[in-house]
């Protein structure tokens, strides 16, 4: 397996579980209907730990795009592999969306609020306002990728390391994810958004790209501000 093939796969998983489980606690008729924040936030970082563990060996498992572009500006990462990484990650993105949608196939036309199923797919904020939605997916991103780079660089005992993510990703859940949903992702959000927005999804609405750029860009210059703090702290 090729790193970019890992990579894609790592990604597919990571959205075909972290998804799955916003699926399950949202929509209509499924066993872990109103499951609520707390099982999401937990399987999010559930499903990043295995994620990691599955590929991490063979392409570093960053899953996102943000963590990419944090790890090359820290020196950590070929510039040469950057662009393949993104699209890696966006089609795995893509792919696990589908995934969740067959899924639950039969509780999408049960499910009556389309912006429920929206949210399966991408994130949107609590209050909408530009720049404070923004300042949260910053903050939350540069928290993420200062946080990996400072744990990989202390000593773990041999396969820790996914752990130590995985409790990352639920504690940003916990600390900044109430408002924004804390897509943090670039691939985690924008691509089965699209996904949302091209399949045969009863009565779903519409994607919500008047947003749908914030989780992009704001995950962008989070990765990219934690990478130039860690450089200049250490």
């Amino acid at each position: 397996m090729t790193p970019y093939i890992a990579e894609c796969f790592g990604t597919m998983l990571l959205i075909l579980l972290g998804e799955g489980v916003v699926a399950g606690v949202l929509l209509r008729g499924t066993k872990s209907e109103n499951a609520g924040w707390l099982t999401i936030v937990l399987a999010w970082g559930l499903a990043v730990m295995i994620a990691i563990y599955a590929v991490g060996r063979i392409s570093g498992a960053h899953l996102n795009p943000a963590v990419t572009l944090a790890l090359f500006i820290a020196g950590d990462f070929p510039g040469d592999q950057v662009f393949g990484y993104f699209i890696a990650q966006f089609v795995g993105a893509f792919i696990g969306a589908v995934l969740v949608w067959l899924h639950y196939f039969p509780h999408w036309k049960i499910t009556e609020n389309p912006q429920t199923k929206l949210a399966v797919f991408a994130t949107s904020p609590a209050i909408r306002s530009v720049p404070n939605n923004m300042f949260s997916e910053i903050l939350g991103t540069m928290v993420l990728t200062l946080a990996i780079l400072f744990i990989g660089a202390n000593q773990f005992t041999e396969g820790l390391n996914p752990i130590a993510v995985g409790a990352l990703i639920s504690t940003i859940g916990f600390s900044l994810g109430g408002t924004t949903g804390f897509a943090i992702n670039p691939a985690r959000d924008l691509a089965p958004r699209i996904a949302h927005a091209i399949l045969p999804i009863p009565g779903k609405g519409a994607s919500d790209w008047s947003y749908s750029w914030i989780p992009v860009v704001g995950p962008l210059i989070g990765g990219a501000l934690g990478a130039f703090l860690f450089n200049l702290l250490f």
